[in-house]
Formats: structure tokens, C-alpha cells, sequence
């Protein structure tokens, strides 16, 4: 992906993330890992609703400014994404928003972890919660990089989600895939709980994760394989 065509696409997410109500104010942030190693992520302090391509920020490895408008500089949660493009490489980009029912479950503490829904099975895995870190210290990226081994999608405690993609569209369409499985995981337990698929259901979910081609890292391999 070209640094043009990266803005562009950080900037249609933006908008989508404040489209769907899932930032509100200042929240979320986006990030793209272009070939050279240098990101464009978006400003500090910045609606996303007003995100455009020219107000989007480059940086370095280290956090690092290489290109910003003038007063406009990296979020501060930008090293939760650093971290996660140093344990993963095979990653290119970060989305992190407040979508209101998957954040309700990290507020409540309980990680959505039942296998379900094939959708979500196939696109997630089972989803953690990392413990709370203040957010816009070094607690967060420390309480993310556990998980990052075995999962794409991780619910931050008390905070909102973390999704990592090998492109950003991916990265986006693993938030949809969340907050639509908040949803029917809460209806299903009002309704009097949910109802796992069984070992072989799963396993065929699994196969055709890999018939598909679907990148990234999932937990399912490592929980059902064991078994």
C-alpha cells in the first residue's frame, strides 16, 4: 500500500468507526505499517468524523514524528500500536474504538469466549480481556502483548477493543464481526444462554478458515487441537 492510498483508507475507516457510533469525541485511533517501517496513524485530539488524509501523521518505529501538519501530532496510544507491529510482524495495521456492547463486556469482565457463532469463529476466535492499563501510559501496550501471539482481536478491561489485520480492512472488519457477536452473545444470554457448537462443528468452522485462505492468528487451533 502506497502512503496516498493508506491516508485514504485511514480516513473512509475513520469516518466508518464514527458512522457506526463506536468513537465518540476524540476516541479511537487507526494506524497503517507501510513498507518502509514508517506508519501513518491518526492526530491526537481529532474527532474521527473530521479525519482527512492531510491531517494524518507519520512516525518512525520509535514514535517518532517524520511528517504532521502543523500542531498536530501521534495519538497517545499510538505505542499500543507500536507493540503490536513489533510482535507481530505479519501485521500491517491497528484499529482501537469503543464499540458500546464488546466494550460493555470488558467493563463487565467477561471475555467473549464462547464458540457460537461461525461467522465469529471463523473471523475471531475466542476473544480475551487484557487487564486495565491507564489509558495513554505504557500500562496498555504491557497488558495487549500477551495476547498478540495467538489472537487478532483483544478486549482492553474497563476501555474498548484492539483489532490487528495484515491490512487495515481486515483490521476493520474484525470490530463489525466483534460488536455484532456482543450483540447476539448478550440477546442469547437474555434468552437463557448461549449453546457452544460442538468439537466437530468447530473443527469443520476451522478447516474452512484455512480452505479460505483467512491470515492472521487464531486461538481455536492451539485450544481444539489439544483436546
Amino acid at each position: 500500500m502506497t502512503e496516498h492510498e493508506a491516508r485514504e483508507k485511514i480516513t473512509f475507516v475513520a469516518h466508518r468507526l464514527w458512522q457506526m457510533g463506536w468513537v465518540a469525541s476524540n476516541d479511537g485511533n487507526i494506524s497503517v505499517k507501510l513498507d518502509d517501517n514508517t506508519f501513518i496513524t491518526t492526530p491526537t485530539g481529532v474527532s474521527k468524523a473530521m479525519i482527512t488524509p492531510d491531517i494524518l501523521v507519520k512516525a518512525d518505529a520509535n514514535g517518532n514524528i517524520i511528517q504532521a501538519a502543523e500542531g498536530y501530532k501521534p495519538s497517545s496510544e499510538f505505542p499500543m500500536h507500536l507493540i503490536c507491529y513489533k510482535e507481530r510482524p505479519d501485521i500491517t495495521a491497528v484499529v482501537h474504538a469503543h464499540p458500546p456492547t464488546a466494550t460493555g463486556f470488558a467493563i463487565a469482565n467477561i471475555p467473549l469466549d464462547r464458540y457460537t457463532m461461525p461467522e465469529a469463529i471463523l473471523a475471531l476466535g475466542s476473544v480475551p480481556i487484557a487487564k486495565y492499563g491507564t489509558p495513554s501510559t505504557q500500562e496498555v501496550p504491557d497488558s495487549v502483548k500477551p495476547y498478540l501471539p495467538e489472537h487478532d482481536v483483544i478486549l482492553l478491561q474497563n476501555h474498548g477493543a484492539l483489532c490487528v489485520g495484515v491490512d487495515l480492512m481486515t483490521a476493520y472488519y474484525k470490530m463489525e464481526t466483534l460488536e455484532l457477536f456482543a450483540k447476539t452473545s448478550l440477546v442469547a444470554r437474555q434468552l437463557g444462554g448461549e449453546k457452544e457448537l460442538s468439537k466437530q462443528q468447530i473443527d469443520d468452522c476451522l478447516k474452512l478458515r484455512e480452505k479460505f485462505n483467512m491470515k492472521g492468528r487464531h486461538p481455536g487451533f492451539k485450544r481444539y487441537s489439544a483436546e
